[in-house]
């Protein structure tokens, strides 16, 4: 098969808007400069987030309409849990709506107030969820050079050391997030979880993984590791799930749906309490704020996310386009992933400092140039704001996410990116910094309201 060839056919179109320049720079300002505030009315090219934005497949469509909607029971649930038990090998299987319910429900089942959470990184939203229980929130991810195959595994040495101290004992739990959204989208090795695991067991500390993109770490593994290369992207994905305590995963990603989520788990009395707190607020544990249309989709989706052929057209895709963005002039996190490229906003734009948000200002200026919606990951995202009129601490660093939404666009549509791309990095020391405005106190990214800084950069 061809390296960039698509292996699927496409049954149903959807317009894409052009919008002009006068018109993207109207919404932009009218957005208060924050891309999430942005109509996708707005939007030509779309690569904000690989999250709920997949195209969904005949056998999926299919499903829909065999969903069981019984409110208790339905066979659609008896499906999706039947899936998952032979993915993940884990019992108790319990659906959500989307990821960052199941990341609150089970983070709050066992995590307190003055407990810490360590993980190779934690997203967003899984910090949140963390520091609204009153726990702590430490990342210890490896440091990696680009040639690294495995930038996203934790830091053995660190969590050692952490686990070994007498703060140690506040540990609750280890999460590894497989690939690792927040360090280029790099995948975690069987020799990184396989530690992990061990240094778990001899300290008594529950092993959790955010599972939400475990097909392309599992096939990534396939490629980059000698020990998986005779496994099948299933096998090396159900080695993993082996490894650890339970999960729970956004099946808006591998999941290839546009809706749900879920926590699997080994320990009965865990999911006894989870189950109680989705009672309270998404719904009857069979199906977790879903429908049972939704239930039947994922379960088709959790089958087919692991087909070779497939992950092997998402990995070099991602790999052509970091190429073609790298030939345009933008500096690409290497290796390239699956399921985005990222892009060094602080290498392009070196005169702006982290306090002027380059990648909030990349981000902007690929909106303004070409209608371009991507997603900044450097200081509006992970920088620690201020207090007392004190300047954010900065993020690890400056990144911007292309992410690839599953089976959507084609190469000609990525072509396009790069050439808009490619204008940018003519003059990048023309593109304007920022400053935020108007913030909420948590996961301010989503609601910000920005200014571009036209002086003193």
């Amino acid at each position: 098969m061809p390296a960039f060839m698509e292996p699927f056919r496409i049954k149903a179109v959807e317009p894409i808007p052009f919008p002009d320049e006068q018109q993207r720079r109207d919404t932009l300002i009218a957005a208060g400069y924050n891309l999430f505030r942005v109509p996708a009315s707005q939007i030509t090219i779309d690569l904000l987030t690989d999250s709920g934005t997949s195209a969904m497949s005949a056998a999926q469509w299919s499903a829909l309409m065999t969903g069981d909607e019984s409110y208790a029971g339905a066979r659609s649930f008896e499906q999706f849990e039947a899936v998952m038990q032979e993915l993940t090998g884990y019992p108790e299987i319990i659906p959500a709506h989307q990821g960052r319910a199941a990341e609150r429900i089970l983070l709050g089942s066992v995590l307190g107030p003055g407990d810490v959470s360590l993980a190779n990184t934690h997203f967003d939203t899984t910090r949140a969820s963390v520091e609204s229980i009153g726990a702590t929130a430490v990342d210890l991810p490896v440091t990696a050079d680009p040639d690294t195959p495995f930038g996203g595994d934790i830091d053995l040495a660190a969590l050692k050391e952490f686990l070994d101290a007498p703060h140690g004992t506040n540990v609750r739990c280890v999460v590894m997030t497989v690939t690792n959204n927040a360090t280029g989208g790099q995948p975690v090795s069987l020799t990184n979880l396989t530690a992990v695991r061990r240094l778990c067991d001899e300290h008594g500390i529950r092993f959790l993984l955010d599972a939400s993109r475990f097909a392309e770490n599992a096939y990534l593994l396939t490629q980059r590791d000698p020990e998986c290369q005779a496994l099948t992207p299933r096998q090396a994905a159900q080695t993993i799930f082996s490894l650890a305590d339970g999960c729970w995963a956004s099946l808006k990603k591998d999941g290839v749906a546009n809706i749900g989520g879920v926590i699997a788990l080994h320990d009965a009395e865990i999911a006894r309490r989870c189950r109680d707190r989705l009672i309270e607020t998404e719904g009857f544990p069979t199906y977790g704020g879903l429908a049972g249309r939704d239930l039947a989709a994922l379960a088709q989706g959790l089958t087919e996310v692991t087909d070779p052929q497939y992950l092997r057209y998402r990995e070099q895709t991602a790999r052509w386009f970091g190429d073609q963005l790298e030939d345009a002039g933008f500096p690409v996190v290497r290796p390239t992933g699956c399921h985005a490229v990222y892009i060094d906003a602080a290498r392009l734009l070196p005169h702006l400092c982290p306090q002027r948000l380059p990648a909030t200002a990349l981000a902007n200026q690929l909106y303004l140039a070409g209608a371009v919606r991507v997603s900044e990951l450097g200081t509006l995202v992970f920088g620690i704001p201020g207090s007392n009129g004190e300047p954010d601490r900065p993020a690890p660093r400056e990144l911007v996410r292309l992410a690839l939404p599953r089976r959507v666009y084609t190469k000609s549509h990525l072509e396009y990116v790069t050439d808009v791309a490619a204008r940018i990095a003519e003059s990048p020391d023309e593109v304007p910094g920022y400053r935020i405005t108007e913030q909420a106190s948590t996961l301010r990214h989503f609601t910000a309201v920005l200014e571009p800084i036209t002086s003193g950069r």
